[in-house]
């Protein structure tokens, strides 16, 4: 009976070798595997949500861009609620990712959080919209004062005699809004047009659009043009435009060049868009976040892009590179639009050729 004990032991000691032997190199090249991604430079991607059409586009082209440089990046989505936006935060850190880049819901409530990633080493960026007080390593953006004063020059064109205008504005704890009114109120200040009422939708909620422009009917049915703050709110202005019969007779201008914003520019239901160069944008952030997280100067370095500017985020000047924007029309829809491969053809004018 001992004997036999002693034999299945020695059989199964020496399978087990054999099977450690012949699988010993790829626990190894496994380690090896995880150690060159523990080796990559982790970038943290945090998003307010995915409501805007754009933020798709700007989340594929700055991983592939970043992937492409040798990072990897763990992106997160808020779904528009602050309090999640700072716990994913908080878990970067705890990550201890090289950098964060963060477009913010709510700027004041995430400023604690993003100084403590700064104080632990952090590199910060503030992409598209500044998170003030914080000392980011670069804020990236769309000239937002410029997209104010293409959409005030639109209106200012579009209505040559004058007369009332509304101002739908976006969300009213997004920084990026208060420098689109400033560019929109320059523009249109020495003009013969009055802004008759002014509107806030929180959280950018389209929905809101549409009981602003229904209050300001109530104020008075005498309009001549409507500002929206972007291209989604304006879906809804032209809805109820549409209800009281007045779409395509005020004039709609808004900014993001999202398809639907472009098909009812070629319908003639809203007059322009501001195409953001948002592919440009997300590629360039991208190459900002590899260059700071392996130290590189991203003011004055050798890199293809430099931060030459700075923005003052209340307390600190930090560095600061902004791309232009370009108004969109009926006219130049094709060559802007088409042309440079942000939307097909067949789509802008899809709802054109159902009606021939």
């Amino acid at each position: 009976m001992r004997k036999c004990r002693w034999l299945i032991l020695s059989l199964a000691l020496l399978l087990a070798a054999a099977l450690a032997a012949g699988c010993g190199g790829k626990p190894q090249e496994s380690q090896k595997e995880e150690a060159k991604e523990e080796d990559k430079l982790q970038i943290g991607l945090s998003f307010d949500s995915f409501v805007i059409e754009r933020w798709l586009r700007d989340r594929d082209m700055f991983v592939s861009t970043a992937q492409s440089l040798g990072a990897e990046v763990n992106v997160q989505v808020a779904g528009g609620v602050v309090e999640e936006q700072i716990s994913q935060i908080e878990y970067f850190i705890q990550k201890k990712m090289n950098v964060i880049v963060v477009i913010p819901i709510d700027g004041e409530a995430l400023c604690e959080v993003l100084k403590e990633a700064k104080d632990k080493g952090i590199y910060v960026i503030c992409y598209d919209r500044l998170v003030e007080n914080v000392n980011a390593d670069l804020y990236i953006t769309i000239d937002n004062e410029k997209v104010g004063n293409l959409m005030g020059e639109a209106l200012i064109k579009a209505c040559p005699k004058g007369g009332n205008i509304f101002a739908i504005n976006g969300s009213p704890t997004d920084g990026n809004v208060d420098e689109v009114v400033k560019g929109f109120t320059e523009a249109v200040e020495n003009s013969n047009l009055n802004i008759v009422y002014t509107g806030y939708c929180d959280n950018w909620l389209a929905e809101l659009a549409g009981n602003h422009v229904n209050q300001g009917l109530e104020v008075t049915r005498d309009v001549v043009g409507i500002m929206c703050g972007n291209d989604d709110l304006a879906s809804q202005v032209v809805k109820v435009l549409s209800e009281n019969r007045l779409a395509g007779k005020v004039v709609v201008v808004a900014q993001d060049a999202d398809l639907a914003a472009c098909q009812r520019i070629v319908e003639e239901t809203q007059e322009m868009t501001v195409y953001k160069p948002i592919e440009q944008e997300a590629y360039t952030a991208a190459e900002f976040a590899v260059a700071l997280g392996r130290g590189e100067d991203i003011t004055s370095g050798e890199g293809e892009y430099k931060a030459t500017e700075t923005f003052n985020d209340g307390t600190y000047d930090v560095p600061y590179y902004r791309i232009n924007p370009v108004a969109v029309t009926k006219e130049n829809m094709d060559k802007v639009i088409i042309e440079g491969g942000f939307h097909t053809r067949e789509d802008v004018y899809l709802n054109i050729r159902e009606e021939e």
